[in-house]
C-alpha cells in the first residue's frame, strides 16, 4: 500500500501533529543538531538586501537583515491571511496576496485582495483589489517584462499585474483547479504552476497568455522552482516521497528521485549545481546534484520546514519554519544551521528584496 502524506491544511500542509508539540515545548537547537547556533557561531559576509517573510499565524510580513540575522521589522497585513510573498524588482515593495483561511482546496473564505507595502515605510502603501474572491495566493515579479504574476486559484488561472500602477492587465489560464504556486522563467516567456489535486504542471506562455499544456507528474502534487538556466522544473509528489524533475524543452517527466520523506519547497543555487529540499516531516533540508541527480548532504532544521530561498551570492539559504515561528539560516559553504532568526507565528513564503 502506498505512503501517502496527509491532506493539507492552512498552516500545515503536510505537517505531523508532532511539530505542534515539538514547538510547544521550544525545542533547544541541541536537540535539532544544531549546537552553538544562537548567537555563537560566525556570521559568514552576504550582499546587501532583506529577506522577507509572510507569517501566516499573526497575519504579518517580517523583515529579516541578512547581515544580522535579526528580524528589524513587523509589518501587519490587515487581512486573513498572506501565505506568499514577492519584491518588487527594485527592491522597494513587497506584493502579499491575502488569500483567506483555509487550505488549498479546503472550505473557507476566499480571498480577493493584494496589499502593497513599502519596506523603508514598513507600512501597506496600496491595495489591489480584484473586486471577487479568487484566493490570491503566489506572487511572482518577473525582472525581465517588468510585470507581477500571482495564482488566483478559484479562477483556475493566473493573473497578470502592472507592478507600477498596480492594474490588473489580464490572466492567463492554467486549464487545472488548484494552481497554487508559480515559478517563471527569466527571460518571462514561460510560466509553470503546480496544480496540487490533479497533480499536474500547467505550462504558460505568458507572452501570448494562453496555456501550452499540462503534465501530469503525480497523484498529487506541491510546490514547484526552476533551475538557474531554466532547463529543469522541480516539483514534490505528496503520495510518494519524490521529487519530479520535469524537461522543459520537451514538457516531459525527465527523472524521478526518491527522497527520504515528502519534499515541499525548492531552490536551486545560483551556481546552478545544486538544488535545494525541505523534507517537511523530517525537519531536515537535503541537498541534491543536479549533475548527477543523486542526493547529497543533509542539514537539521526546526521544526516543520516549508519555503526555501537562497541569497544571491549563493552563500545561505533561508528556511521558514512554520511550526517554530522561526527562519533557519544555513551557511552553505560550511554546510551548517547559522543563525536561527525569531519571526511571526506560522512562518511560510520567502522572498529576497534586493537593495
Amino acid at each position: 500500500m502506498k505512503k501517502t502524506a496527509p491532506s493539507p491544511s492552512i498552516f500545515h500542509p503536510v505537517i505531523k501533529r508532532r511539530h505542534w508539540l515539538a514547538a510547544g515545548l521550544g525545542v533547544a537547537c541541541i536537540a535539532l543538531g544544531c549546537q552553538g547556533v544562537a548567537g555563537a557561531q560566525t556570521i559568514a559576509p552576504v550582499v546587501d538586501g532583506t529577506v522577507l517573510v509572510t507569517n501566516k499565524g499573526d497575519r504579518s510580513l517580517s523583515l529579516i537583515d541578512p547581515k544580522t540575522n535579526k528580524q528589524v521589522a513587523v509589518v501587519p497585513e490587515e487581512g486573513i491571511t498572506g501565505h506568499e510573498v514577492s519584491a518588487s524588482a527594485d527592491g522597494k515593495l513587497a506584493f502579499v496576496p491575502i488569500f483567506g483561511n483555509s487550505g488549498v482546496g479546503k472550505p473557507g473564505t476566499d480571498g480577493q485582495l493584494i496589499r502593497v507595502i513599502d519596506l523603508e515605510k514598513k507600512a501597506i502603501v496600496a491595495t489591489i483589489d480584484f473586486g471577487k474572491g479568487v484566493r490570491p495566493h503566489c506572487p511572482i515579479t518577473c525582472e525581465k517584462t517588468g510585470l507581477l504574476y500571482v495564482t488566483t486559484e478559484l479562477e483556475n488561472s493566473v493573473a497578470v499585474i502592472d507592478p507600477k500602477t498596480f492594474k490588473i492587465l489580464g490572466s492567463v489560464p492554467t486549464g487545472h483547479p488548484e494552481s497554487h504556486m508559480l515559478t517563471v522563467s527569466k527571460d518571462g516567456k514561460r510560466g509553470y504552476t503546480a496544480n496540487v489535486e490533479s497533480g499536474t504542471v500547467s505550462v504558460l506562455d505568458l507572452e501570448a497568455r494562453k496555456l501550452i499544456t499540462s503534465i501530469k507528474v503525480a497523484p498529487r502534487t506541491q510546490r514547484i522552482s526552476l533551475s538557474v538556466d531554466d532547463k529543469l522544473a522541480f516539483t514534490s509528489d505528496q503520495v510518494q516521497p519524490l521529487l519530479v524533475v520535469v524537461d522543459t524543452a520537451t514538457n516531459t517527466v525527465k527523472n524521478s528521485i526518491a527522497l527520504p520523506d515528502y519534499g515541499y519547497g525548492t531552490a536551486a543555487n545560483p551556481d546552478g549545481k545544486t538544488l535545494l529540499v525541505a523534507i517537511i516531516n523530517r525537519n531536515q533540508v537535503v541537498e541534491v546534484d543536479l549533475a548527477t541527480m543523486k542526493l547529497g548532504r543533509t542539514v537539521d532544521v526546526p521544526a516543520a520546514p516549508q519555503a526555501l530561498i537562497i541569497s544571491p551570492d549563493g552563500a545561505k539559504a533561508y528556511v521558514s519554519c512554520d511550526a517554530s515561528a522561526q527562519v533557519a539560516v544555513i551557511d552553505l559553504k560550511a554546510w551548517k544551521v547559522e543563525s536561527l532568526v525569531d519571526v511571526g507565528k506560522v512562518a511560510d513564503g520567502l522572498a529576497w528584496a534586493k537593495k
